[in-house]
C-alpha cells in the first residue's frame, strides 16, 4: 500500500437584571483586588492560588497573571516554556475569568491546534488536538489520568480550576497511554497561606442561575495547615427543549506543610450533573440539518454522579534529591436515556422513534512516583527524573435499545414530553478492566544556551474484557517502549528554536458496538518550531510545524453515535502560531492560528485518501481585553472582544458533504467598583456574550449533525474580601 500523502435570551434584559443586582448589592466593603503588574504579587490581592507557603501555582505561574511562562506539565519539572521542546499552551485562571468560561471546551476555544469535535454539547468536553481526538484518553487532572469511555467522562468545572495546560504532540513518554495529538492537564485550586473569600452569582440565558464560592487560607496561626473550599450550584435550561444543564460541585482541599522541605496536599471533589443525553437533530439528507430535535424530555436526561479523592506529597531531601508521589481515585456513575428519530413520513408528518439507555460505572486509580535529581557533570547541568506509575480502570456498562411512540411533527413546536416512553431492556452487559504499569526516565541536560531533553519509557498493559450476555472473555496484553528527544537553543534575545521527535502508545478502554475490545493506538511525531519571550513585555509566542502518523485510530461509529470504531491509519501535518501577551498595563491579548492537513491513509472502503470528518483545515482566533487604568476617565471599566474562525470541514469520512466555514464573535464588559468608591473594593460586575451575533451554524461528524451554540449572555456579580 502507498502510505505517502501530500502536504438566547435578550442581552438587554439580562444586562438590566444584572445591573439591578449591582444596585441592590452596593454596601460598604473592604479588601481590594487591584490590577497587578506582570510578574508581581500584589499585597492587597486575594486571588492567590499557590500552594501553601508560595506565590506560585503548581505549574509555576504567578497567581492572577494572564501570561504564564513556566509549567511542570510538559516535563514534570518546573521548566520555562521557552526551554520545552514542544508547543505548550497554559490557560491561566485570569484568562478563564475574563471570558467567564463555563466548560472545558470553551476554555480551549482560543488555543491553537485545538478543534471542537461537535457543536453545542453540554454532555461532554469533546475536542481534538492536531486533528487527533483526545476526549477519552487525553484528559488529566493534577497530572493523573481521567480515563473515559464513549458515554462516561469526568465532567470538568472550570471554576474549580487553577489553570489548564495543553501539551501538543505525544506525551506518552511521561504520562503513559495518551493520544498522539497531545493531552490536557487541569490543575485544581489548592490551599494558600493568604486568607481570602469569594462569592459570585451568575444570571444567564436559558434560565441559568448559578452561585459560586471559593474560600481559603491558613487553619492554624503557624500556617502548618491551610485549606481551600470551592463550590458551584447551577440550575439552568439548555438549547434542547425541556432539558436541563444543572450542576452541583463541591471541592475541599487541605495542605499540611510541617516545614519547608515537606508538603502534603489532600484534594477531593464531588459532583452531581443533570443534562441532556441527545444533542442531535434530524437530517433530511446528509448535511441537510433541520430544526427538528431528535430527543424528548420524557426520556432524554443524562444523570451523572462523580467523585475524586487523592493527594500530592513532596519531600525535598536536599538541593539534589526531591521525591514526589501523586495518588488519585475517581469514580463516575452515568445513566443516559435518549430518544432518536429513526424516520419521518412527510405525508403524515409522523416521526418514528427509537430509544436507548446506557448505564456506566467507571472507576480509575492512578499513582505516580517521581525522583527528581539535580547535578552537574563538568559544564553540563542535569535535571534527571526517574518515575514509576500505575493505573487501573474498571468500566461496567449496560446498554439497551427499544422503540418510542411516534411523534407528530406538524405542530410548532412538536409535542415533546407528551407521551410516556418506556425504558428499553438491556441487551448488552460488558465489563472491562485495564491495568497500566510504566517506568520512565528523563534527562534535561543544559550546556550553555543548549537544552537537550532525552526521555524514555516502557509500559506493560493488561486488558480483560467480559461480555456477560454473550458469555465470552478476552484477555489482551500489550507492551511498548516510547521515547522523546528534543533540542532547544535559547538565544540571549529571547528567541528559542527547537526540534523534537516523539512516539506514543495508547491502549484504550471501551468496546465497539459489537462488543469487541479496542486495540492500542500508536504512532510518532516530528516537530520543529521557535518560541519567543520578549523582554519589553510579558508574553510568549510560539510557531511550530509538525508531522504525525497515527495507527488504530478511534472514530465515531457511523451506525451508532454512542460507540466508536477503529479506522486504521491517519496522517496529520500542520502549522500553528500562537501568542499570549500582556503588552500594556491592563491589556491582555491572545492570538491563535492553525493550518491542518489531515488524511486517512488506511481505513474503511471509500475513505482512503479522504479527510477525517468534523475537523476544520484552518482555524483562527483572537481575543483582547482592556481595563482602563488609574488616571483615565473611567478607571476600572473594561471590555473584551474575541473572534473565532472555523474553516471548512467534511461531514463524514466519505467526504460526501461539507461543513461550511463560520466566524463567531464573543464579547465582555466589566467594572471594578473599588475604583468608584474604596468602600466597594472587591465588588466586580461582568457581562459575557458567547456567539454575540447569534450566528446559526452546524457541524456534522461521521454523518451525524449538530447545531452550534447559539448566543449565550451571562451577567455575573462577584465579591472578594
Amino acid at each position: 500500500m502507498d502510505r505517502s500523502w501530500s502536504a438566547a435570551a435578550s442581552p438587554l434584559a439580562l444586562a438590566a437584571a444584572a445591573c439591578s443586582l449591582v444596585v441592590g448589592a452596593l454596601a460598604p466593603a473592604q479588601g481590594a483586588r487591584a490590577e497587578p503588574a506582570a510578574g508581581t504579587v500584589e499585597l492587597e490581592a486575594v486571588d492567590v492560588q499557590g500552594p501553601a507557603g508560595g506565590g506560585q501555582d503548581q505549574a509555576g505561574g504567578q497567581s492572577g497573571a494572564f501570561v504564564q511562562t513556566e509549567t511542570s506539565a510538559a516535563t514534570k519539572t518546573d521548566t520555562p516554556l521557552i526551554e520545552t521542546p514542544q508547543a505548550v499552551t497554559v490557560i491561566t485562571q485570569k484568562q478563564l475569568e475574563e471570558r467567564n468560561v463555563q466548560t472545558l471546551s470553551q476554555a480551549l476555544d482560543y488555543t491553537a491546534g485545538v478543534q471542537n469535535n461537535f457543536g453545542y454539547d453540554p454532555r461532554f468536553d469533546s475536542f481534538s488536538i492536531r486533528g487527533v481526538d483526545v476526549t477519552t484518553t487525553g484528559l488529566f487532572r493534577d497530572g493523573l489520568r481521567l480515563a473515559g469511555s464513549s458515554f462516561s467522562l469526568f465532567k470538568t468545572e472550570p471554576y474549580a480550576l487553577q489553570n489548564v495546560t495543553v501539551l501538543k504532540g505525544p506525551a506518552s513518554v511521561l504520562y503513559g497511554a495518551t493520544p498522539l495529538g497531545g493531552l490536557v492537564d487541569m490543575t485544581s485550586k489548592r490551599p494558600t497561606l493568604t486568607p481570602f473569600r469569594e462569592v459570585e452569582f451568575n444570571l444567564g440565558g436559558y434560565q441559568r442561575y448559578q452561585g459560586n464560592f471559593d474560600l481559603g487560607g491558613p487553619i492554624d496561626p503557624a500556617g502548618v495547615f491551610s485549606y481551600r473550599l470551592t463550590g458551584v450550584f447551577r440550575d439552568a435550561g439548555s438549547q434542547f427543549v425541556g432539558l436541563p444543564d444543572d450542576r452541583q460541585i463541591i471541592a475541599p482541599a487541605i495542605t499540611y506543610k510541617p516545614d519547608e522541605a515537606t508538603t502534603f496536599t489532600f484534594l477531593s471533589e464531588y459532583g452531581n450533573i443533570l443534562t441532556t443525553a441527545n444533542t442531535s437533530y434530524w437530517q433530511t439528507a446528509p448535511g441537510q440539518l433541520t430544526k427538528l430535535y431528535s430527543g424528548d424530555p420524557n426520556f432524554g436526561t443524562l444523570a451523572q454522579t462523580q467523585f475524586r479523592i487523592g493527594y500530592e506529597f513532596e519531600h525535598k531531601f536536599d538541593e539534589t534529591f526531591t521525591f514526589r508521589q501523586n495518588v488519585a481515585y475517581y469514580h463516575v456513575v452515568t445513566d443516559g436515556k435518549y430518544v432518536d428519530i429513526a424516520d419521518v413520513d412527510p405525508a403524515t408528518q409522523i416521526a418514528s422513534r427509537v430509544t436507548g439507555r446506557v448505564v456506566d460505572h467507571l472507576g480509575t486509580l492512578s499513582a505516580d512516583n517521581q525522583l527528581h535529581v539535580k547535578f552537574a557533570t563538568g559544564p553540563v547541568s542535569h535535571q534527571v527524573l526517574l518515575g514509576f506509575d500505575y493505573s487501573n480502570t474498571l468500566l461496567n456498562e449496560k446498554v439497551g435499545y427499544g422503540d418510542a411512540p411516534d411523534l407528530f411533527i406538524g405542530s410548532i413546536p412538536p409535542a415533546y414530553g407528551g407521551q410516556f416512553i418506556p425504558s428499553p431492556v438491556y441487551s448488552s452487559y460488558t465489563e472491562q478492566f485495564q491495568q497500566d504499569i510504566g517506568v520512565y526516565a528523563q534527562d534535561q541536560a543544559r550546556f550553555g544556551p543548549f537544552v537537550l531533553t532525552l526521555s524514555g519509557r516502557n509500559d506493560w498493559v493488561l486488558t480483560k474484557s467480559q461480555d456477560f450476555v454473550g458469555q465470552t472473555d478476552q484477555t489482551q496484553k500489550d507492551q511498548a517502549a516510547t521515547g522523546r528527544v528534543g533540542l532547544t537553543y535559547v538565544s540571549p534575545i529571547g528567541l528559542a528554536p527547537y526540534v523534537s521527535y516523539s512516539t506514543a502508545f495508547t491502549p484504550t478502554a471501551g468496546f465497539t458496538a459489537e462488543g469487541e475490545a479496542f486495540k492500542p493506538i500508536h504512532g510518532d511525531q516530528k516537530e520543529v518550531g521557535v518560541k519567543y519571550q520578549p523582554d519589553a513585555f510579558k508574553g510568549i509566542i510560539t510557531a511550530s510545524l509538525f508531522d504525525i502518523h497515527e495507527y488504530n485510530v478511534l472514530s465515531t461509529d457511523p451506525n451508532n453515535d454512542l460507540f466508536q470504531i477503529q479506522t486504521g491509519e491517519i496522517g496529520s501535518r500542520g502549522f500553528e502560531l500562537e501568542a499570549v501577551m500582556n503588552p500594556l498595563p491592563g491589556l491582555d491579548v491572545t492570538l491563535a492560528y492553525t493550518l491542518l492537513h489531515l488524511r486517512i491513509i488506511d481505513g474503511d472502503a471509500g475513505t482512503v485518501g479522504n479527510v477525517p470528518s468534523g475537523i476544520p483545515s484552518q482555524t483562527f482566533s483572537t481575543y483582547g481585553d482592556y481595563t482602563l487604568q488609574p488616571g483615565s476617565f473611567a478607571p476600572g471599566l473594561g471590555a473584551g472582544f474575541g473572534m473565532r474562525y472555523l474553516g471548512k470541514s467534511y461531514g463524514d469520512d466519505q467526504n460526501s458533504f461539507v461543513n461550511q466555514p463560520v466566524t463567531l464573535f464573543d464579547a465582555a464588559v466589566h467594572y471594578d467598583f473599588g475604583q468608584l468608591d474604596r468602600r466597594l473594593e472587591g465588588l466586580r460586575f461582568q457581562v459575557n456574550a458567547t456567539n454575540l451575533f447569534n450566528t446559526r451554524y452546524s457541524i456534522s461528524q461521521s454523518g451525524f449533525g449538530y447545531w452550534g451554540q447559539s448566543r449565550m449572555v451571562i451577567g455575573s456579580l462577584r465579591y472578594r474580601w
